[in-house]
């Protein structure tokens, strides 16, 4: 009985050997025959700039990634700023770069299925508009972040060009400088002194009832309402 279990286990042993070998066999032989398969993977490959366009340190590679599809694939970079981005299929992809102190533009990367690559500027509003870039990618910063906004500091100008101080500083040199230029001796602005002193401004309840109110009826039209009313009286009788 015991060499009947052995002889068993060591047939079943056999047969699970056997058909692991030719089941990788087999798969080895139809990847091989079909090279096509290998080349549908590639790589987006680039290079992160700094401001400056000085060599990258050690804080900015720690903290500075590179993103495709929003976070479908992810890169880092290497020590002289390049970086590589392998197993991506035939496709468009928007790549971008995120570091904290520095702002970069995105770009789109189409990869067709022949592995050419393409890389334009991304345009969500006009997607059909191409504009090319270079190829490998190169990312450079146009400013660094700004986080806060510097504070307003205090100018004279600011006191000086306040509405409530022109309000009374204007008049002021208005009354000071008038004197100056009109000529009291002269006999044309003695005249006319003369007339605006003489005459009477008329009130302001007297304006604003000739703007709103009714107009006075003339002679004629006085005439013209009687001889309405008095007919009207006679047809009546």
């Amino acid at each position: 009985m015991g060499l009947q279990k052995l002889l068993t286990n060591f047939i079943c042993f056999l047969i699970t050997f056997i058909y692991s070998v030719s089941g990788q066999s087999f798969d080895n032989s139809q990847e091989f025959a079909n090279p096509s398969s290998l080349n549908e993977l590639y790589k987006i490959e680039g290079k992160v700039y700094n401001v400056d366009g000085s060599g990258p340190s050690e804080q900015f590679l720690v903290g500075t990634k590179v993103i495709v599809n929003y976070g479908q694939y992810y890169g880092f970079l290497k020590s002289d700023g390049s970086f590589e981005i392998t197993n991506i299929p035939p496709g468009s992809y928007v790549v971008e770069v995120s570091n904290a102190d520095y702002f970069y533009d995105s770009i789109r990367v189409d990869v067709n299925s022949r592995g050419k690559i393409r890389a334009r500027k991304t345009n969500y509003i006009q997607t059909t508009e191409v504009i090319q870039l270079l190829y490998p990618l190169k990312f450079k910063s146009k400013a660094p972040f700004k986080y806060f906004q510097i504070r307003e500091s205090w100018k004279i100008t600011d006191f000086i060009f306040n509405p409530m101080v022109l309000m009374m500083v204007l008049p002021l040199l208005f009354i000071m400088i008038a004197p100056k230029i009109i000529n009291p001796q002269d006999l044309e602005t003695q005249r006319e002194l003369q007339n605006l002193q003489g005459s009477e401004l008329p009130e302001i309840s007297e304006v604003m009832a000739n703007m709103f109110g009714k107009k006075p009826l003339s002679q004629q039209q006085q005439q013209q309402q009687q001889l309405k009313i008095g007919n009207k009286q006679k047809k009546k009788q």
